[in-house]
């Protein structure tokens, strides 16, 4: 599938803290944890616990949440299909909604169980 722009303005503009109790629910169902979460999106963002609380309380869009974030350098090396989308396939302009896409294949591999030193991706030597 394609991504339009319509599509990325509205996963833009969504707010950050209404989805983020969704994918803490997910993961608590499959025997997860909030630590977890908040690490692997430590890992992706570099948001540690205090700052993505201050973003939840500001009501952050993914837009904002994603421009103050310092995506890891290793995200290149997040790959497969997250919501019919093959994330390496999602234009570059499309940034905020490539970024969420990615986001969100951590956290689906977290609740399918992967270790997370698979998950926290390191380039190989």
């Amino acid at each position: 599938m394609k991504v339009t722009t319509e599509k990325n303005d509205q996963v833009a503009n969504m707010i950050f803290g209404a989805i983020y109790p969704l994918y803490l629910n997910r993961l608590e169902k499959n025997g997860r944890t909030k630590e977890e979460l908040n690490q692997v999106i430590k890992w992706f963002t570099g948001f540690d616990q205090s700052t993505l609380q201050i973003l939840i309380d500001e009501k952050a869009t993914f837009k904002t949440f994603f421009k103050k974030a310092k995506i890891n350098t290793n995200a290149h090396l997040i790959k497969g299909v997250v919501c019919g989308y093959r994330i390496e396939e999602i234009d570059d302009k499309f940034n905020v909604y490539k970024q969420c896409r990615r986001m969100e294949k951590l956290i689906d591999e977290l609740a399918k169980g992967r270790k997370m030193e698979k998950i926290l991706r390191k380039e190989k030597k």
